[in-house]
């Protein structure tokens, strides 16, 4: 598949958002992949179970990494798939898919190169590029429809004479009789068509359990109930192609008010800076707003709390609230009108789940829970994907040194957890405390750690390029986080004792006190359960 590209002013130099992809020819091909009822081998040195991100990568990953070993990738459905999350890639994300041998993957999809973020709050703006890399230029990330990128990732594994593509449904995983060690799948039809019949595949060596963020067998690992955080509801708006690259970076910090952007013509890319991330905090949560192409923007407007409106017209009017609020129509006329549209004129809005999950060590023999299906975060930054990737490049090379004896896979998964745990932490921890800060409505100290998040961003220098390295995945550190984090909530305390509004000196002491243990709260019970394995 190809996909036209309308004025590349903007090319990734380091991960190619334009050109012709290797596997381009595999895309709608279905010849590689193989019917329940076929006749197939019931043993094979790997199983994968999924073929989302996650799971097409590391089978790719594996085959070439071990081309006289057969792999099995196991997968509901190969048709493209339709998500309304998954769609923004952080840079390092995409150094991760290079390292796997996939970093043009995004090109013939219509992928969007992303600079950094823009964001919005109380009137005020601010713009958080990405790091700069060894070469002096700044990192990329890039946005895209989720199908067509998980379709170039399989036509990757399809590619591999040594990956064999099965479309079935994993009902159950096999254990040995007496001991509780993983021995491979027991498969059924994909569709349910009335064939009753299962078959059993073994794995001589290792089960990859990568079935995302539903996973039906995250339980065997985790049985812990998962609660929801919020939901994001999810829309399109459709535009031009950008004419000019004026607007797609700018210094870190605050934006001035004289550089606001706003297009001149209905048709036009709403967005006050294209070929960004853009976070809008008034809404009732956090509004986020990215293009999936060049005529395409995702609109994702997060509900705080576990459930939604049952009724469709209050869910409908609850997004227009949030929206409207978000994107003001004195600070934004074009972009304003664009969603209001958007949210009359869409037949259904689309909702996900959010929800954190933390890491769970890995105690079962014979089986390896990877990406989503281990742990997942709040969608809010973007990071899921880039976790999952580097989980797979961790572990290929834990398994390069590895023999594959019982008692050295169980060596390699806890090194494994070792090696994954710096970035996960941080990607993770971040995501469910700045969605604590941006959704929090009702609690003033939550709102007071806020506009001090803000006020710390909007400072520049390494106030802003800091938390863009931990925002893009580039600064696995959980000890710089921890000092950031805190620093914002010194500047709270600091504004409080400084606010004459809040009181005589000794209530305004109590009251920062407070608001240092809030933020201590936040924080630090998400990065103590990310420890745990």
């Amino acid at each position: 598949m190809t996909v036209p590209e309308y004025l590349p002013l903007d090319e990734n130099e380091d991960w190619p958002t334009h050109g012709e992809y290797e596997y381009t020819a595999y895309y709608h091909s279905r010849r590689q992949v193989h019917e329940f009822s076929e006749q197939l081998s019931m043993s094979f040195d790997y199983i994968v179970i999924g073929a989302g991100p996650i799971g097409a990568a590391l089978a790719f990953k594996l085959s070439t990494d071990h081309p006289d070993q057969q792999i099995l990738i196991v997968e509901k459905s190969w048709d493209e798939p339709d998500r309304i999350v998954g769609e923004l890639m952080q840079p390092a994300g995409c150094h991760a898919l290079e390292l796997l041998g996939l970093g043009r993957v995004f090109s013939g999809i219509g992928a969007v190169p992303v600079h950094g973020y823009y964001i919005a709050y109380g009137g005020n703006q601010l713009y958080v590029p990405y790091p700069l890399n060894p070469n002096g230029k700044p990192f990329r990330g890039v946005s895209f429809h989720h199908g067509r990128l998980v379709m170039n990732l399989r036509a990757a594994c399809k590619s591999r004479s040594n990956i064999t593509c099965l479309e079935a449904s994993v009902v159950d995983l096999i254990r040995d009789s007496g001991i509780s060690a993983i021995r491979g799948v027991r498969v059924g039809a994909a569709r349910d068509n009335g064939q009753k019949e299962l078959k059993e595949v073994t794995a001589r060596r290792i089960t990859f359990v990568c079935d995302g963020i539903s996973s039906q067998f995250r339980k065997v690992l985790n049985p812990e109930p998962v609660a929801l955080i919020s939901h994001f509801c999810g829309l399109v708006l459709e535009h031009e192609p950008v004419s000019t690259a004026d607007h797609f970076t700018g210094p870190a910090g605050a934006i001035p008010a004289s550089l606001r952007a706003d297009p001149c013509t209905q048709k036009e890319n709403p967005l006050p800076m294209p070929h960004n991330g853009h976070v809008l905090l008034d809404g009732l949560g956090p509004v986020l707003l990215y293009q999936m192409s060049e005529r395409e923007t995702r609109v994702l407007a997060d509900i705080p709390g576990p459930t939604l409106p049952s009724d469709g017209s209050q869910l409908r009017a609850l997004v227009r609230e949030s929206l409207s609020r978000a994107a003001p129509k004195q600070m934004y006329p074009v972009l304003h009108s664009r969603l209001m549209d958007a949210v009359d004129g869409t037949q259904r809005l689309r909702c996900i789940g959010s929800k954190f999950i933390p890491a769970t060590a890995n105690r079962i023999p014979g089986a390896i829970w990877i990406g989503d299906a281990l742990n997942v975060r709040h969608p809010l930054t973007g990071g899921g994907m880039t976790v999952g990737l580097w989980d797979i490049v961790h572990l290929c090379k834990q398994m390069a040194k590895e023999d594959h004896s019982s008692r050295a896979l169980n060596r390699m998964a806890a090194q494994w957890q070792w090696d994954r745990r710096s970035r996960a932490l941080v990607v993770n921890t971040l995501s469910v405390a700045l969605h604590a800060l941006f959704a929090a409505a009702d609690s003033p100290d939550m709102c007071l750690l806020r506009d001090a998040c803000f006020s710390y961003l909007s400072r520049g220098s390494f106030y802003t390029m800091h938390p863009s390295g931990f925002l893009s995945g580039l600064f696995p550190s959980p000890l710089l986080l921890l000092f950031h984090f805190f620093s914002v909530a010194i500047l709270a305390v600091t504004m409080r004792l400084g606010d004459p509004k809040a009181g005589i000196l000794p209530i305004r002491c109590l009251s920062a006190a407070r608001t240092l243990w809030v933020a201590a709260c936040v924080i630090l019970p998400f990065m103590w359960r990310e420890l745990q394995p």
